[in-house]
């Protein structure tokens, strides 16, 4: 079982769902399995003593005061996943499903919400065999739980809906018999636990994260390739401007972007005799806003990281005492408290990215050829990139309004604040993809504004950055077909291809020491 990921519930690294996310198969660590089959043997005494316990024998919601005949508990926890079912829109991606799956795998295995080891093991082997769940993606406020798309995972545990095996549609009962599995019967406690909890939100978050922090990266190197192009100075990034000030994520990256620069020919260049006093904020402010961003991102990560080694359904078994209490640990607050976090701090890198951008086309600012063509008014170079980059960035600010202000009652008012986590964090997927496009916009720009120094060098990280771009785009001599080098560019950004081999350690949102 070496090619697994093994998961300890309540002990899983941000390392190690990102792992997840990029598509590692997982399996439990052997440890849970004891403290499972004690919360199920607390929820069987209970049963067997009839008192009324919040989603054990009672309705759910507004109808908590609806006590269930003990013969019609089966039922009941099919019927809350069938009526719960109700989400629309397009499916969900299936590598975010996947990470929804293994959070909530790793919260029921801690031993608080009263399912049986084969309710766990089914969910263990779907993940194992690659069946994933078709889940409309929106229906959920994220509070009460991310009911909705969880019903709709929960729903093919039972037989229900359609999966996708390779990327192909299927009935759910034909997919559970390929991949040789049968459908559960649920319990009592089984259905609730399923469909209660922050798994949704908690996964399009942390997959926004990882999102946001490769294009973070990416804009950092674009960033000092920017400075080198408008031949902009590196005392803004001086160490001793940002010790006297404290803010970490402003000395982390202004650390880096000082390394980036080191040992360039284009920055010798000038150092001397320069007429210029001061770079454009967009040039020397980049520590300050991508510093601020990396805090914001750390702080984000930190909720995410608790959140997802939580557990958030409702009610919770205490195996200590034999109870099952009731209360709110499904309202997503946190999360889409993250998730506004990170709305912002992506929104931000992106708009001083295409700050740069703009800076670089306009020869008033930049001291090179309008739009960064050879011959300006023949050809038109990087004047409509620039657009795009600018489309995109307002597209992202408008996306970045806060979620987590909102609320609207549900459940005939007994739901009656809810935290909006679902679509804030949702949100995030598209505003990371936004920002990738500018960031690889500013890679085009910022390299053909440094070919026009030639044969002066960058520094030795700043070439072989430049080095992958030209493997795949060539320098811009005259007009051509232009979408084909910014798909090129946006891809090196989003893969990470562009930091591979970079002799520069980049800040990401996991703190170690040194960064």
């Amino acid at each position: 079982m070496s090619e697994y990921l093994t998961l300890l519930p309540g002990h899983v690294s941000l390392s190690q769902w990102r792992q997840v996310y990029r598509g590692a198969s997982v399996k439990l660590d052997h440890s849970a399995h004891a403290a499972v089959q004690r919360s199920a043997d607390v929820v069987a005494a209970i049963v067997a003593r009839g008192e009324p316990v919040y989603g054990i024998n009672t309705g759910f919601g507004k109808l908590a005061s609806v006590r269930i005949d003990r013969e019609d508990l089966e039922t009941l926890q099919r019927n809350i996943v069938l009526s719960h079912a109700a989400g629309v829109g397009e499916p969900m991606p299936a590598n975010v499903v996947r990470l929804m799956m293994a959070l909530k795998l790793t919260s029921l295995a801690q031993g608080a919400s009263g399912i049986r080891p084969q309710t766990l093991a089914l969910l263990e082997a779907m993940l194992q065999t690659d069946l994933v769940p078709l889940i409309p993606c929106q229906g959920s406020v994220g509070a009460s739980g991310d009911l909705a798309p969880l019903s709709h995972m929960a729903s093919v545990m039972i037989g229900v809906g359609d999966a996708f095996i390779g990327g192909v549609q299927l009935p759910a009962m034909e997919a559970l018999k390929q991949r040789g599995l049968e459908p559960l019967v649920l319990g009592a406690k089984e259905g609730l636990a399923l469909l209660n909890g922050t798994q949704y939100s908690t996964a399009y978050a942390l997959a926004g994260l990882f999102e946001i922090e490769t294009v973070f990266q990416s804009a950092l190197v674009t960033g000092a390739l920017s400075v080198e192009a408008a031949k902009g100075s590196d005392t803004p990034f001086d160490p001793r401007i940002h010790r006297i000030r404290g803010q970490h994520g402003q000395i982390a990256t202004a650390a880096v972007l000082r390394e980036l620069m080191q040992g360039s020919d284009i920055r010798e260049s000038h150092r001397d005799n320069d007429l210029r006093v001061q770079d454009p904020y967009c040039l020397r402010c980049q520590p300050q806003v991508m510093g601020a961003a990396l805090d914001v991102m750390r702080q984000a990560a930190t909720t995410l990281e608790i959140e997802a080694n939580g557990v958030s359904d409702n009610p919770l078994v205490f195996t200590d005492t034999g109870e099952a209490l009731s209360g709110g640990n499904f309202h997503a607050e946190p999360v889409a408290f993250a998730a506004d976090m990170l709305a912002m701090a992506v929104c931000e890198i992106g708009s001083i990215s295409e700050r740069r951008t703009a800076m670089l086309v306009d020869p008033a600012l930049s001291g090179l050829p309008a739009f960064l063509t050879p011959k300006p008014g023949l050809n038109s170079g990087f004047m409509i990139p620039q657009v795009t980059a600018a489309a995109l960035v307002s597209e992202n600010k408008q996306r970045a309004y806060p979620a987590s202000v909102d609320s609207i009652p549900t459940s005939a008012n007994q739901e009656d604040h809810v935290s909006m986590a679902a679509h804030g964090a949702r949100r995030l997927l598209a505003m990371a993809e936004n920002a990738a496009n500018v960031i690889g916009i500013e890679l085009l720009a910022a390299a053909q504004g440094c070919d026009f120094h030639a044969p002066l060098r960058s520094s030795q990280p700043l070439e072989q950055v430049r080095g992958v771009l030209r493997a795949k785009v060539p320098t811009l001599q005259d007009d051509r077909y232009f979408h084909p080098d910014m798909a090129a560019a946006t891809a090196l950004v989003r893969s990470g291809a562009l930091l591979e081999g970079l002799s520069v350690a980049l800040p990401g949102v996991e703190v170690v020491e040194g960064n």
